[in-house]
């Protein structure tokens, strides 16, 4: 019966249901008094959202993670961190490699759907690329980090905070343990004038972001920009825009306002930084809470966006983002097809963006209306909350602290389905059925 009951699981479903269990295998790890300094250990609502928290790869927080839980609850979290950044499927078929045990066509299908990948043919010596991709990527992340700080902590704690803090931005995860040294929740703030730490994360989060097949295209054809799949075009191309475009924005924004009297080299920093985290890394090196009103809608747009598909970010993707805008300038323009590239977007992938669109939009504006009804907060910051949640962004204006029981649910709730619909979620409500025998009669309705 459970055999049964197992092959009749979806792949999302599958995958859904790992990330529950690992959930909840957090949380009651996290609820041991050795994961956390107060006496008594972790409450349940706590440790929960933390584990969700960091499963999800979201970054928002009900303690501090530097200062509230103990080294075996870091450890307890990074994992979740790498776990949930590269999928649980990713790591089984790790072990599947080591124990040298074949993936049978059910767990490789899962294990397709889990990394966004294309064909079942090849995944194991993709999963085996990835696997070595981010080694090498986080290796050189945390020796960078660690420079800087081994020099400040001591070679014994440094090199632990640059490992710790590598795999944290990689997988766009927004967790820190500065908290110790800077006041608590102050995330990256006594870095905004370091080159070496502000440019290292950066990079990190941009190519734990890219995505698995922008990486492996990249290293296929080096830079033969014609080679390239029309799906590297796009993240290449969207990727230059938001960060060029949106570090010119906060610059805009923040030159009177937190640039006002800094240096020149850290506002630059401070907008770069600003353009990047919020692609769901969750890291901030200025007060969030003080940005200007153009900066904080500046921000819930890039956290809604998020990511590349099929990578440690989460969001809608830029590609939904792309195909959405691109036929909605062909529709306007009536050109027959929406083209990039030379090639041509059919109405399939228009179909998928708009329902990953609409899908995201909506659980996160229902979010906003439910914590609206139990708490008296104000309305830019449950919508900066909400948002980031849905778009596993991490970041907060400070409110997380502050909310009720019930809209804790409501932002853990929105932390899964975002890292869920991440994955495959909205592609799983659009999967392909069996046709029905009689298709009904269309009708036209006026649009716009």
């Amino acid at each position: 019966m459970n055999r049964q009951r197992k092959a009749k699981m979806s792949s999302v479903q599958v995958i859904a249901l790992g990330f529950f269990i690992m959930i909840l295998t957090g949380t009651a790890l996290l609820m041991l008094p050795v994961s956390s300094r107060g006496p008594g250990g972790a409450s349940f609502g706590d440790a929960l959202f933390t584990a969700t928290s960091a499963s999800c790869v979201t970054g928002l927080v009900m303690r501090d993670t530097g200062t509230y839980w103990t080294t075996f609850g870091q450890l307890v979290i990074i994992t979740l961190i790498q776990i949930g950044g590269l999928g649980f499927m990713t790591i089984a078929t790790l072990f599947s490699l080591l124990l040298r045990r074949r993936l049978g066509l059910r767990e490789r299908e899962v294990v397709v759907d889990s990394v966004s990948y294309h064909q079942l043919g090849g995944i194991v010596p993709f999963i085996r690329f990835i696997l070595l991709g981010t080694l090498l990527v986080e290796g050189a992340g945390a020796a960078l980090l660690s420079i800087r700080f081994a020099g400040q902590y001591g070679l014994g704690r440094g090199v632990y905070y640059g490992i710790w803090h590598s795999v944290s931005a990689f997988c766009n995860a927004g967790f820190d343990l500065m908290g110790a040294h800077f006041g608590q929740f102050s995330s990256f703030s006594g870095y905004v004038d370091d080159p070496l730490v502000i440019l290292t994360l950066c990079a990190l989060i941009l190519v734990g972001g890219s995505g698995f097949l922008v990486w492996g295209d990249l290293v296929r054809n080096k830079l033969r920009w014609r080679r390239y799949r029309l799906q590297t075009k796009v993240v290449l191309v969207m990727n230059l825009l938001l960060v060029v475009g949106g570090g010119a924005l906060f610059f805009l924004f923040e030159r009177d306002n937190l640039g006002a009297g800094r240096p020149l080299r850290e506002q630059v920093l401070g907008a770069l930084f600003d353009a990047v985290t919020p692609r769901t890394a969750g890291f901030n090196s200025t007060d969030t809470a003080a940005l200007s009103p153009g900066s904080l809608l500046f921000t819930i747009m890039l956290m809604f966006v998020g990511g590349n598909p099929g990578s440690t970010a989460g969001g809608i993707k830029t590609t939904t983002i792309f195909v959405i805008l691109l036929h909605t300038f062909s529709g306007v323009r009536r050109q027959q097809s929406a083209n990039a590239f030379g090639r041509s977007i059919g109405d399939s992938a228009l179909k998928r963006a708009t329902a990953v669109l609409f899908t995201n939009l909506l659980l996160a504006l229902a979010g906003a209306l439910v914590i609206c009804m139990v708490q008296t907060l104000p309305l830019q910051d449950v919508l900066f909350e909400t948002f980031s949640a849905i778009g596993t962004a991490g970041m907060t204006t400070g409110i997380t602290r502050s909310l009720a029981p019930v809209s804790r649910a409501v932002i853990i709730f929105l932390m899964y389905c975002g890292r869920v619909g991440s994955i495959s979620f909205a592609a799983a409500l659009l999967e392909k059925k069996a046709l029905p025998p009689v298709t009904l009669p269309p009708e036209e309705i006026t649009i716009g």
